[in-house]
């Protein structure tokens, strides 16, 4: 009984660390994307803050959590102010790295399906609907920080992206049901989603486009 609770706290807290850093990476990933759109310090962080919490809000209270995650721990809220801290003040080494929000947007993807999936699944919603919740956590975030740049979001373009997370939390059911441990599960099915989107990326790979155009 001890080490089934100890494994029990052992899984939660890295599923908490693996939660903070999704958290961290899209607060940069909204703060370099404000920043290249000359955004003051405020409309940078305000991006940052929505870009991380957009999607898991998104995700409580469409499946009933309450209060939303982010509200019920101040980590959430020191953990965007570092990233948009540290953002403001290396932005000169970040901006000089083309594919800076790439890497940090891919990350954030990858680890915010899993989280998704398994708060949905821990939530007592049926294994399709956590797969949704997990994309909707992933992707809701990003289409938040696009729109209010003034950019089409990256789920409406050409590029691998929702597909990505949905291949990713295929894979973690899958996974989960042949009793891979969870930790083990959730690092494997977080770089299959990177390396999907790395892949695709590099080898502009895409779906079809839906064109209705007359010809």
């Amino acid at each position: 009984m001890g080490l089934y609770l100890h494994l029990k706290s052992s899984a939660m807290n890295f599923f908490s660390l693996l939660d903070l850093i999704g958290t961290f990476v899209f607060a940069i990933s909204g703060t370099i994307a404000a920043g290249e759109k000359r955004l003051d310090l405020f409309g940078a962080a305000f991006i940052g803050f929505v870009t991380a919490i957009g999607g898991g809000t998104l995700r409580d209270m469409m499946i009933g959590i309450s209060p939303v995650s982010w509200t019920s721990s101040m980590a959430y809220l020191y953990v965007i102010i570092l990233a948009v801290i540290i953002t403001f003040f290396l932005k000169e080494q970040i901006f000089r790295f083309r594919r800076t929000i790439f890497l940090f947007d891919t990350i954030g993807i990858g680890v915010f399906t899993i989280i998704g999936v398994e708060k949905a699944l821990a939530n007592g919603i049926n294994t399709p609907v956590a797969i949704i919740m997990g994309i909707l956590t992933a992707v809701a975030g990003g289409v938040i920080r696009d729109t209010l740049n003034n950019e089409v979001p990256q789920i409406f373009k050409k590029e691998i992206y929702a597909t990505a997370c949905f291949a990713g939390a295929v894979v973690y059911i899958l996974l989960k049901r042949f009793g891979i441990q969870t930790e083990a599960n959730q690092v494997a099915t977080i770089l299959i989603i990177i390396g999907i989107r790395v892949i695709s990326v590099k080898q502009q790979l895409g779906l079809p486009r839906m064109d209705f155009r007359a010809q």
